[in-house]
């Protein structure tokens, strides 16, 4: 059977046909991918084929080069470059030939492959002609071969690093990109392809931007194309001149008044798509600027990396009436959609955003407008007026809001009740949250809430959970700030009083049959949740009356039968959300000694329906159940041993899964409060989790962020059972010696990289520091005596490399303060000859940080003691 029809009927309708075709071309990609790959990449190229195959078998094609996961993406890459020199031509060549194919959507999955190969050989110094042979297809006359050649030019700056491409080649690509985009372009297409591929090529334009002549002539064909009749292409110019803000800020200073008046014309006259992007560009300004002024602190030395040129600042007076326009643009429905984006809330988000920026200068441009609106008889200009209010409410200080604040509080209290439009009362309902969240708390001096207002609020948040899903969904947002800004109350807290009435109202929320939209059941226990966290002793009673409520309604979860998918995912859900309710209260009563022996009284009667749950096997409920499992395990201390035989499977069973890596995360952290709730009581247990986290470390399918806890959590383990960690010291040091070589040395590419290697260095930090706490005081620490030299040479070299941060400084002086401790005299040569013990030690002494200093005494101490024994 040709590959044409099995393509085809991988795409029937009919069921049986369309399995039968896919294990067809499964079974011929296993059996030989040479010639798999040669049939796929001539059916994308032969003109005389039906485009459905032609689509298919391109994307089959991409599929063969690249996948999500890292590891399956590696073998992917490595199976490509081991085939034949003479196949790779061959697929390439169709690929090439298929730019031209009159047919759009072959030369589009055509454009993406290349992309995919290029992303695979340039960095290996392979095909290094092909930028140079899609150059020469942009003097092609057919505007189609022109359109395609830029799409696979953008794909490819979308697939490789700017490395990888000399800086002539880059010049050659922006020449042709630029150029496509001019308005002398005959074809619309050829222009959007070029606009297009321009934003991918940014990354590429360091150089080029730093060119005055260059620069101006690129800003120049980006600002006409924002004036190009069609409408895409307007809107691509305008995503190319968000990514130009972020990217070259500093480059920007001398075309912003050009741009003030594009983008202005563009929100005020453009289509929602274009205008959309015009306010974007300043809230990509505004992360900018809020970012260098965070960094910085606003004093700016020579050694700044980019000084802050007060863009948004500059351009208030005409920014904020601008975008005080769009806040009149509501659409009907907003509410009810979640997601929805339209212009009202770009233009809202963008406020917050500039009021973040230049804090008080805002209030004095938006508050004549709020005053002007609140209270005319259109809803859209009272809901605008409150959503102005709502959105300046972070970066301004506590000084210049907290009037405004005391004289708009009753307003909106009674608008929430009375308004008869519901837009109004979402919006206000948000903005008494953002009030809550920004201006309550015990770090603002004057407080907002006292006893006598906070009683009225409570009574007209307890009432608008009544109102419609979005109206009560914001309303429960609203009380979940109240009750933070009391986190740190011991007692006599305004909300105790009321206390039952709000607990009963967020239980009837979550009974409510409209509960699932707009997210309303998730607020009402999120809700719950931070009301019982931030209760105080006074309360303690009810929240102990509450944990019997919920557990019969995770028992009612678990007793439903037979359910349809619809039916299934929705007790999923409410079992994930249950067993969340459950953890807060766990902890909350676990936590204080007046409540801990009423609580007791009902764990196993707990940990029961949590089994059951895990026997369900869904992973978003096991994340839950499994947080709450380790909240028990700490409140209930030593006790926990006898529920460990029938949870011992459940943790395992987390521990081996790969796909869903936060459940293995989580189980890691288990683990942990394991350790440290049944300290040497878990040994009979550990052979089996030390199995397990050392092949989930060896393992290269499961997540990365999973080993840097599971690092700590050796630590843990060799904490809880002492001296009977000897047997796994074989296996557990090798590994930590060669993660701790590899992290040393990385090479931070880029901030993400440098944060995760930080973690790693950490987790390891944690695992010698638990290691040589649990040998101390035995008879055995004289085991530990042949990995000093390599731990205090990690130290070194981390002190060395210079790209610590606070914690690992804080890990690492810890360490070496528990070798000193734990080894004595015997190590004493060892440590006198090492930098560490000086050098770093002398600059976490003189730290600023209080932790890193306390550290540092320690281990000054224990230094001292083991070089004088």
């Amino acid at each position: 059977m040709e590959v044409t029809q099995i393509l085809l009927n991988a795409q029937s309708v009919d069921g049986t046909v369309r399995k039968h075709a896919e294990e067809s071309l499964k079974q011929f990609q296993e059996q030989n991918f040479p010639t798999f790959l040669l049939s796929l990449s001539s059916e994308l190229a032969n003109n005389d084929k039906p485009v459905d195959s032609r689509k298919l078998a391109g994307l089959i094609l991409k599929n063969a080069l690249d996948a999500k996961e890292q590891h399956r993406k590696n073998e992917l890459v490595q199976r490509w470059l081991s085939l034949d020199v003479a196949v790779k031509a061959q697929v390439k060549a169709c690929l090439l030939q298929t730019l031209s194919s009159p047919v759009p959507d072959a030369r589009s999955t055509a454009s993406q492959v290349i992309a995919k190969i290029a992303g695979i050989e340039l960095p290996q110094k392979q095909w290094p002609e092909l930028i140079g042979s899609l150059l020469s297809n942009i003097h092609q006359l057919q505007p189609h071969v022109k359109q395609a050649t830029l799409e696979t030019l953008g794909y490819i700056c979308e697939e490789v690093s700017p490395q990888v491409v000399d800086q002539d080649q880059v010049n050659k690509i922006l020449t042709a990109v630029v150029q496509g985009m001019n308005a002398s372009e005959g074809s619309t297409d050829v222009r959007l392809a070029a606009t297009r591929a321009l934003y991918n090529a940014l990354g590429f334009a360091q150089a080029n931007f730093s060119n005055d002549m260059e620069r101006d002539y690129i800003m120049r064909v980006v600002c006409e194309a924002t004036l190009c009749p069609e409408l895409k292409i307007r809107q691509a110019a305008f995503e190319c001149l968000v990514a130009i803000s972020s990217t070259y800020y500093d480059k920007l200073a001398s075309y912003m008044q050009d741009i003030f008046s594009i983008t202005a014309k563009a929100v005020r006259e453009d289509e929602e798509p274009v205008a959309l992007q015009a306010i974007e560009f300043w809230s990509s300004i505004c992360d900018e600027e809020i970012d260098i002024l965070d960094e910085y602190g606003g004093d700016f030395t020579a050694d700044s990396d980019i000084p802050c040129y007060y863009f948004i600042k500059q351009a208030l007076p005409a920014l904020i009436p601008m975008l005080l326009e769009t806040l009149l643009k509501q659409e009907e429905d907003q509410d009810q959609d979640e997601g929805a984006w339209n212009l009202a809330m770009a233009g809202g988000t963008c406020l917050g955003l500039v009021a973040r920026t230049v804090g008080d200068d805002i209030v004095p441009l938006v508050m004549p407008f709020i005053e002007e609106n609140i209270n005319k008889p259109d809803w859209r200009q009272r809901e605008a007026a409150t959503y102005a209010f709502g959105s300046i409410l972070e970066g301004p200080s506590p000084e210049k809001l907290i009037p405004l604040v005391n004289v708009a509080l009753n307003f909106m209290l009674s608008a929430l009740m009375k308004d008869p439009n519901n837009h109004v009362k979402d919006t206000t309902a948000w903005t008494l949250g953002r009030i809550f969240e920004f201006l309550h708390g015990s770090t603002v001096e004057t407080p907002i809430i006292t006893h006598e207002n906070c009683q009225l609020i409570l009574t007209v948040l307890l009432q608008s959970m009544k109102d419609v899903p979005n109206v009560a969904e914001k309303a429960c947002g609203a009380l979940y700030f109240l009750a933070q800004g009391y986190e740190d109350v011991s007692s006599g807290s305004p909300m105790s009083p009321l206390f039952q009435e709000i607990i009963q109202a967020l239980l009837n929320v979550t009974h409510r049959e409209d509960a699932r939209e707009s997210r309303l059941r998730t607020a009402a226990y999120e809700t719950l949740n931070e009301v019982v966290r931030t209760s105080t002793d006074e309360t303690a009673p009810i929240v102990t009356q509450l944990l019997p409520v919920i557990m019969m309604e995770l028992h009612q979860t678990l007793e439903a039968q037979k359910l349809s998918s619809d039916e299934r995912e929705k007790q999923n859900e409410l079992q994930g959300l249950l067993c969340g309710c459950l953890q807060v209260i766990i902890q909350k009563l676990g936590a204080s000694e007046a409540t801990k022996y009423a609580f007791m009284q009902y764990a196993d009667q707990i940990m029961e329906p949590f089994l059951r749950v895990f026997a369900s096997r869904n992973a978003t409920v096991h994340e839950e159940a499994m947080l709450a499992v380790g909240a028990l395990a700490y409140a209930v201390g030593g006790n926990f041993i006898k529920y460990m035989q029938g949870f011992y499977p459940y943790l395992e069973m987390g521990l081996q899964n790969f796909q869903e890596y936060q459940v293995c995360a989580i189980t890691v952290g288990v683990v942990g409060d394991l350790c440290r709730a049944l300290e040497d009581k878990i040994l009979p247990y550990c052979d089996g989790i030390m199995t397990q986290l050392l092949k989930d470390l060896s393992s290269n399918q499961l997540h990365r962020s999973v080993k840097p806890p599971i690092f700590s959590c050796l630590g843990d383990i060799a904490l809880a059972t002492g001296e009977n960690f000897e047997k796994y010291l074989i296996y557990a040091m090798p590994m930590l010696q060669s993660a701790a070589e590899l992290s040393a040395h990385a090479v931070a590419t880029d901030d993400e990289m440098l944060e995760y290697t930080n973690q790693l260095r950490n987790g390891i930090l944690e695992a010698y520091s638990g290691i040589l706490q649990g040998f101390k005081n035995s008879s055995k620490t004289q085991l530990l005596m042949r990995y000093a030299p390599h731990i205090l040479q990690f130290l070194d070299t981390l002190y060395n490399e210079k790209d610590m941060d606070d914690a690992v400084m804080k890990t690492a002086v810890g360490v070496l303060g528990d070798l000193a401790d734990t080894l004595g005299s015997h190590a004493g040569t060892l440590i006198n000859q090492s930098v560490a013990s000086k050098e770093f030690l002398e600059e976490c002494l003189s730290s600023d940080d209080q932790l890193i200093k306390e550290s540092a005494d320690w281990a000054k101490l224990a230094i001292s003691r083991a070089i004088s024994g």
